[in-house]
């Protein structure tokens, strides 16, 4: 709510201050740069013609971008500057007394000061561009973070852990003997026994034959 009644009253300073400006100047134009100039020779000011003609641009130009709102930082110094050099210089013209002129001249450094507010040209156009400004900046340091962190990312990953290494003696794995050790081994290995006659392996074990009895025939 503040700042909204902060851009009334910076709205309300820049009409009054600028419309009495642009109001004097327009005067000066309607009167001609003679007249005028012929009225600050009255009034003992150097260069009348130069006077008439600086101080009417600035009352035009800086009335009227006082009102629109635009540069006016720029603006409010420049209209001081003018409203200081009359008063130094030459006594104001009418329809400006020496304390309007004094009036005008803090009202136009004040609003250097303190700003157009939000309801201004400068805010509208001029202060949208540099946030426009701003964040394609903004876009581009992400974009160049985003860059180093992808060069970045190779370095910082964790090495590959390295395979196991298989010791000639751990290897367990069965592994096909040669022929000629094979049979070598089988001419080493003594041949089994050869059962006695008569006799019958049953479940590994000797099984004696059954002896026939002789029947006697007498």
């Amino acid at each position: 709510m503040k700042q909204v009644l902060r851009d009334l009253a910076a709205l309300v300073a820049r009409i009054g201050v600028g419309g009495i400006f642009f109001a004097n100047g327009w005067t000066k134009l309607e009167d001609g740069l003679k007249i005028t100039g012929a009225k600050f020779l009255e009034q003992g000011a150097p260069a009348p013609g130069a006077w008439a003609t600086v101080t009417m641009l600035a009352e035009l130009i800086g009335g009227a971008l006082l009102i629109a709102g635009l540069a006016v930082s720029a603006t409010g110094l420049i209209l001081f500057a003018e409203a200081l050099a009359v008063f130094l210089v030459a006594p104001p013209l009418n329809p400006i007394t020496m304390n309007e002129l004094i009036l005008l001249g803090a009202a136009s450094l004040l609003l250097a000061v303190v700003g157009a507010g939000r309801i201004s040209v400068d805010h509208m156009v001029v202060i949208r561009r540099r946030e426009s400004e701003a964040a394609s900046e903004f876009a581009a340091d992400n974009e160049a973070d985003r860059v180093i962190a992808s060069l970045r990312e190779p370095e910082e990953s964790p090495p590959p852990e390295p395979e196991p290494e298989i010791s000639p003696t751990e290897d367990t794995a069965p592994h096909p003997r040669p022929r000629g050790q094979v049979e070598q081994k089988r001419n080493e290995e003594p041949a089994p026994a050869p059962a006695p006659p008569g006799d019958t392996l049953v479940a590994g074990r000797k099984k004696p034959q059954a002896r026939t009895r002789r029947t006697s025939t007498e």
